[in-house]
């Protein structure tokens, strides 16, 4: 298949430092390729990703995350360039709906954010015509509106390093908010007595207010804070570290910080929030606890948890390949149901 994916503007792919949902779509257009497709990926003018690419923003406009004149005008110039297209695997929010000026060209679009009453609406306006992709169970169970599937991110286990865990500490990996509990993984680590070693985005005022307010107070004495690290740094610190701790207070989407964890070998101690126990195995990839008292107690028993075994569950259930898959399948089932291919075969 002819497959255009439209990526956000903001941030190139994959990301050089914070960026998730830019991974999973480096990830997923690497792979695409790999297995005989023809990817276009529209995109971040800096971005690395060894596919076809074009862009619609220039690079000084991408600096102001989230103005809404750039994401439309971003959303116009990605669908002239992927009319051609035999599917186009939308990424953005506002594209789903724009894209009813391209009846003739079967659209998918997948969440990466929570659902909630804006994401409701917008995406509720863009069905039944466009496919929606929910990352995890919980996800799809969150909202009201159909989900067409559900389609796990995949990772290459061969792009992380096999650590032996001995660096003497634990990490939390994420962004410097409350909900993704770093308060509360210095409070655990402290009680098992265990150092963490914390690298967060903290770009926005809330992030910065957060941090000075709740974790600044308690650097030094075996809490440190390491700032943004880039793809290098984060699989050094991950394959080093005992675990990962990641107590966070939100129904995360999915969770590639965990992903990427596990494949370093790393045990994950967490919250059964979100979609961490359909990545989570209690008891064989790591612990899960909403009670911060059994969380210190896991982190002393992490020693316990195979790290190969984590690393296999891995590439078994969340490889490249098996996201692929799972994104060809929708592919073809929208392409198939959509009303220019049931009039061409009638």
């Amino acid at each position: 298949m002819d497959i255009a994916i439209i990526a956000p503007p903001w941030v190139p792919v994959p990301a050089p430092a914070y960026g998730g949902t830019e991974a999973v779509l480096d990830t997923l257009a690497r792979g695409l390729q790999a297995a005989g497709h023809h990817v276009l990926l529209i995109c971040h003018p800096e971005s690395s990703c060894p596919v076809p690419k074009a862009s619609v923003i220039p690079v000084e406009d991408t600096v102001r995350m989230g103005r809404a004149s750039i994401e439309l005008e971003n959303v116009v110039g990605a669908y002239e360039l992927a009319k051609g297209s035999d599917v186009v695997h939308d990424n953005t929010i506002a594209g789903p709906m724009y894209s009813a000026r391209y009846p003739n060209l079967p659209v998918v679009t997948t969440n990466h954010q929570p659902f909630n009453r804006t994401y409701n609406a917008v995406y509720g306006a863009a069905l039944p015509r466009v496919a929606l992709v929910a990352i995890s169970h919980s996800h799809a169970a969150s909202t009201p509106l159909p989900v067409d599937a559900v389609v796990h991110h995949g990772i290459d286990v061969d792009d992380y390093p096999f650590g032996a865990g001995d660096g003497g500490y634990v990490a939390l990996l994420g962004r410097m908010t409350e909900n993704k509990g770093v308060h509360r993984a210095i409070a655990i680590a402290n009680a098992a007595g265990v150092p963490l070693k914390i690298a967060a985005k903290m770009r926005e005022p809330h992030e910065r207010e957060y941090f000075q307010t709740f974790v600044e107070p308690h650097l030094g004495a075996g809490v440190e804070y390491l700032g943004e690290v880039d793809a290098e740094g984060k699989r050094e610190l991950l394959a080093s570290a005992a675990a990962l701790l990641n107590p966070i207070s939100w129904r995360e989407p999915f969770g590639m910080a965990m992903l990427e964890s596990l494949a370093c070998g790393t045990p994950v101690v967490g919250s059964p929030q979100g979609a961490a126990p359909e990545i989570v195995q209690h008891g064989l990839t790591g612990f899960l606890s909403d009670d911060d008292d059994e969380l210190v107690a896991c982190l002393r028993s992490v020693g316990q948890i195979d790290r190969a075994v984590c690393r296999q569950e891995v590439a078994d259930r969340f490889s490249v390949e098996r996201m692929v898959a799972g994104y060809v399948e929708v592919y073809e089932r929208t392409r198939r149901r959509h009303p220019a291919a049931a009039a061409a075969s009638s």
